[in-house]
């Protein structure tokens, strides 16, 4: 990869302006950083993420604490400056908030913020998290409705406290381990197509929705000429699972024997009753601590992977059984994956780190001066102001000429690849086959502001995640996130 030239990041804004309005949407510059200096260590570190009660969490304030929430992550040490891997049990980070977690975990790791990747789980009744958002609604009377401020950022200095504190406990990595299991009855495509081509069957996250939830995205599908009651839950029940990843993964970091710290990887919006304060790792937190608990507190870090068009829609009623059914299932989806893990000698396996950062293409339908037309004007309802808040946070800095980092950890065979927005689950599918001879494991929902990123042909299939509402992303994006991953696994 050639080099930067002289000056590149002067003509950096100007560029991607140019870059936006010919239609040419590729940049980025891989950098590579191979292993150097003593040898592999790993420390792990945890805080708590739980909002307090009365905050905004996704779609209501938090009424209840059914379970904690946690951020967890690992720093990795001797491969070149510290390398910071994190997962937060929140819908999302997106925009100016992920610049501050990954700012503050690398400045506690003693490391650059290209060397951190942080990513959501993406729960449904988690808190959000985007300064960029926030800082446009403040000044209109409008902050504080979406997200609590306050104790986001308190949350941030705790964990990079956490973070800091871990680094005297790091532990020698002699051997790494990859497992795999197929989990069973969760994952399901949210799309399934009719013979025209078109989305005819659009399941959510579970096939009986409660209100007011459902009323609400009912509304908003319809305000964008798609009808999203149309699905008959014997629609929805009776159609295949469609395009999934049945696999779970995980890597399991070693010293000698002993397990220090495994990391999962399972693709699927992580929902089962939800949309009503009732504050919840799911099912993928609760099947996590299960783990944890049977292994005799060996920490598990859980990432989402492609799971912007996947969940258990066709598997989930929206009821506290479901997810015990579903919190059952993953478990044992887990702990299969733990037992067929293979463990080899990290003296033997290349460890290096890789950063491209990239321009994504903006959606054709989003306009800045229109999007803070919408933010000002006070006639309009408060969610649409709301909802062109996090468009023009996202808009203005894309025309800023901020670009976002999609990263890759090499262990050997191994590769851990870290991805932007709510990624359709064909994006980890195409990097499976690009390293055939490897295993690739996928963790999306890293910088929310693009939200959902379809395939490009999906934005003309319809659907409720591609529809103008929920993208901010044109469909030229496939190319440029293609290409920059099989740069990423070359």
């Amino acid at each position: 990869m050639k080099e930067e030239e002289p000056g590149f990041k002067a003509v950096l804004p100007s560029f991607i302006a140019l870059v936006l309005v010919t239609g040419c949407f590729l940049l980025y510059r891989l950098a590579v950083t191979p292993a150097v200096g003593g040898p592999l260590r790993v420390a792990v570190f945890l805080a708590d993420a739980t909002p307090p009660l009365g905050s905004p969490v996704a779609y209501a304030a938090a009424r209840k604490i059914e379970d904690p929430l946690s951020a967890r992550g690992i720093v990795l040490l001797g491969a070149g400056k510290p390398i910071v891997l994190c997962a937060v049990d929140w819908i999302g980070i997106s925009n100016e908030g992920h610049d501050a977690w990954r700012e503050a975990l690398a400045a506690a790791a003693g490391t650059t913020p290209d060397r951190a990747a942080v990513h959501a789980l993406h729960q449904h009744d988690g808190p959000r998290c985007d300064f960029g958002a926030e800082a446009l609604l403040e000044p209109l009377g409008l902050g504080g409705i979406r997200q609590d401020s306050a104790f986001l950022r308190e949350t941030i200095a705790r964990t990079a406290g956490s973070l800091k504190n871990s680094l005297a406990s790091a532990r020698p990595v002699t051997h790494v381990g990859i497992g795999r299991a197929k989990v069973e009855q969760i994952a399901s495509n949210r799309r399934i197509l009719g013979p025209d081509g078109k989305v005819a069957i659009a399941r959510s996250s579970s096939y009986r929705i409660p209100e007011p939830l459902l009323s609400r995205l009912v509304e908003t599908a319809r305000s964008q000429g798609y009808d999203l009651s149309a699905t008959r839950v014997e629609e929805a029940l009776a159609a295949p699972e469609g395009v999934i990843d049945p696999e779970v993964k995980m890597v399991t970091f070693y010293e000698g024997d002993s397990p220090i710290v495994s990391l999962s990887y399972y693709a699927t919006h992580p929902q089962s009753h939800f949309g009503l304060g009732d504050v919840t790792s799911e099912f993928i937190g609760l099947a996590r601590s299960e783990l944890e608990r049977s292994r005799d507190g060996i920490p598990l870090i859980h990432f989402t992977g492609g799971g912007g068009n996947v969940a258990a829609g066709k598997y989930n009623d929206g009821t506290p059984k479901s997810r015990l059914r579903l919190t059952e299932r993953m478990s044992d989806g887990l702990q299969r994956a733990w037992q067929s893990t293979q463990r080899h000698p990290i003296e033997a396996t290349p460890v290096e780190w890789r950063v491209a950062p990239v321009a994504l293409p903006i959606a054709p339908h989003l306009d800045a001066a229109k999007l803070r037309a919408t933010l000002e004007d006070t006639s309009l309802p408060e969610s649409n102001r709301l909802a062109a808040a996090g468009k023009l946070a996202y808009v203005e800095r894309v025309l800023a000429g901020q670009t976002i980092d999609l990263s890759c950890l090499k262990l050997g065979p191994i590769h851990l690849l870290h991805m932007p927005g709510e990624l359709f689950v064909e994006y980890q599918l195409a990097a499976q086959e690009m390293k055939s001879d490897g295993v690739v494991c996928l963790a999306a929902y890293g910088d929310g502001g693009p939200a959902y990123i379809g395939t490009e042909i999906s934005y003309a299939e319809g659907g409720y995640e591609t529809q103008p509402s929920s993208t901010n992303v044109a469909p030229e994006v496939e190319g440029v996130l293609l290409e920059s991953i099989r740069h990423l696994l070359k």
